[in-house]
């Protein structure tokens, strides 16, 4: 099989959050098993800025993007770097126009999403068109991920090309995927971005592009593609009610037999605490008792809190966001720290400037109980995790969620609202999950910071009083397999399915 990935972001050129560990490890491991991937993105600035060699093609291409204006752009080239699988090679193409991508940041800045990006990712998505039909591959899967690519499918359904008019006869005999990572963003713009499509008004229909009189990039790519997926079985389903589908549920409803949920991987070249060369101390399923501590050590000494072997660090890493259950943790913290629990806390992460604040507050007056790094830090992350006894994600919404995953391999024990990806992968530690041997972690009852505290409690009553429950739990979610080999063998067997079925309808 021949598939290309379209994405806005992939490590190590460009990365906001997940999507760009998906795009980054994906192709590597669908190529490893025979077939011939390759990725399309922006030449964001930050690909210049990786690091790694970029090459300069001798394609380019003109879109016209509006009434009167004529843009140009071209192609680069770079090698998805450090598979360390044999027969993983994946190029990596980049669309480039220094008008649309050369800025500071992919989306926005702090001030709010660009005003143009309607514009920019219709050229995106229009200009990847224009370069796989130069680049001559015959394809038989286009991937598409996330609202920034989500023309793609309507585009080579309707057979336009990017030029407008021009016709792309590849399509008719190519597959469409189109992976919705986060649900919460669309796309969604006036109606009068439209045009930039390059497609004529009569084809502005609820069934394409058309959604409630604006343009809707996400639902666009949802009703014209092959099929839909999502990163979590259980956020498939979840993103077809009201509750959670943003508006979009009665559309997803209406193509649900080409709707289903694949759980993202992670990267055991990377998350792997046995040769992790960014924790101080090494360990695996069999001595994680000991190498947790000496970890957990590490980071007293370096933020300052008490060097306390027996008092259980909490870890939180990620955006600091409603979205990710603050409400639910900072009230959970502040009582924490008042009453002197018995627990110490590390975060890392930014995002909302409340938060950040009352976190630096409480940071100033409990120095020896709570560390805090605002920003973002690779190493700090594997570190947390490593040293960490249990970690927070009382998420009110999560497609799949990585750092759960990641507690699970290093024996730091996860605690979750199970919504979404994080019901698919944690198990509770409830009698029957404990009696079977299958439980991973706790799972708070509610929406509330008294069922993050109660859970917190649970696991905290288990540790100290159940202490062979308690290793059975770490070392269940050590020996669990999350990597991409289980993930990539699922999206092959959808590829090479939508492909028979394309045979067969021709």
């Amino acid at each position: 099989m021949n598939i290309v990935y379209l994405t806005t972001e992939a490590v190590p050129f460009a990365k906001t959050g997940g999507l760009a560990d998906v795009c980054g490890a994906l192709p590597s491991r669908v190529a490893a098993k025979g077939h011939r991937c390759a990725i399309v993105m922006p030449a964001f600035r930050s690909i210049r800025q990786c690091g790694l060699p970029i090459e300069t093609t001798d394609i380019s291409f003109a879109l016209p993007m509006g009434p009167k204006s004529l843009v140009g752009g071209r192609l680069l080239k770079s090698q998805l770097p450090g598979s360390g699988i044999a027969g993983a090679d994946v190029p990596v193409w980049f669309i480039d126009q220094p008008k649309y991508f050369d800025r500071e940041s992919l989306y926005g800045t702090a001030a709010g999403d660009y005003p143009d990006n309607a514009e920019r990712f219709a050229f995106f998505c229009r200009a990847a068109l224009a370069a796989l039909s130069r680049i001559g591959w015959s394809l038989d899967v286009v991937h598409c991920n996330d609202w920034q690519t989500g023309l793609v499918p309507a585009l080579m359904r309707a057979g336009q090309g990017s030029a407008g008019h021009e016709p792309m006869p590849w399509t008719s005999r190519t597959a469409t995927v189109f992976t919705i990572h986060n649900l919460a963003y669309q796309g969604s713009f006036d109606a009068d971005a439209y045009p930039f499509t390059g497609l004529d008004w009569a084809q502005f229909q609820p069934e394409s592009f058309e959604f409630f009189g604006r343009l809707n990039f996400m639902k666009a790519g949802i009703v014209t593609a092959d099929a839909v997926t999502t990163v979590s079985p259980r956020y498939a389903k979840e993103i077809r009610t009201p509750e959670h589908g943003r508006g979009l549920d009665e559309v997803l409803r209406g193509i649900d037999d080409r709707v289903s949920g694949i759980i993202n991987g992670i990267d055991g070249r990377v998350w792997e605490p046995t040769t992790d060369p960014m924790i101080p101390h090494n360990y695996g399923v069999d001595d994680w008792a000991e190498g947790k501590w000496q970890n957990k050590w590490s980071l007293q000494q370096q933020f300052g809190l008490f060097e306390d072997r027996d008092l259980p660090l909490i870890g939180l890493v990620g955006r600091l966001a409603d979205q990710k259950g603050w409400d639910l943790i900072l009230p959970v913290l502040k009582q924490h720290l008042a009453e002197d629990r018995p627990t110490q806390w590390i975060v890392l992460g930014s995002g909302d400037p409340a938060i950040e604040v009352e976190l630096q507050r409480l940071h100033a007056a409990y120095p020896g109980r709570f560390a805090l790094h605002i920003g973002f830090s690779n190493e700090l992350a594997h570190r947390i995790e490593a040293g960490s006894d249990l970690f927070l994600m009382p998420s009110h919404y999560e497609p799949c969620g990585l750092n759960q995953l990641y507690s699970l391999r290093y024996g730091t024990v996860p605690i979750v609202t199970p919504t979404g990806g994080l019901a698919d992968t944690v198990v509770d530690a409830s009698e029957e999950a404990l009696g079977d041997g299958t439980a991973t972690g706790f799972h708070v009852d509610a929406f509330e910071p008294w069922a993050l505290d109660q859970a917190i409690g649970r696991a905290l009553h288990m540790r100290y009083h159940e202490p062979e429950n308690w290793k059975n739990i770490v070392e269940t979610g050590m020996k669990q397999d999350w990597s991409w080999r289980k993930s990539a063998d699922r999206y092959v067997e959808l590829y090479e399915r939508l492909i028979s079925l394309n045979r067969k309808g021709q």
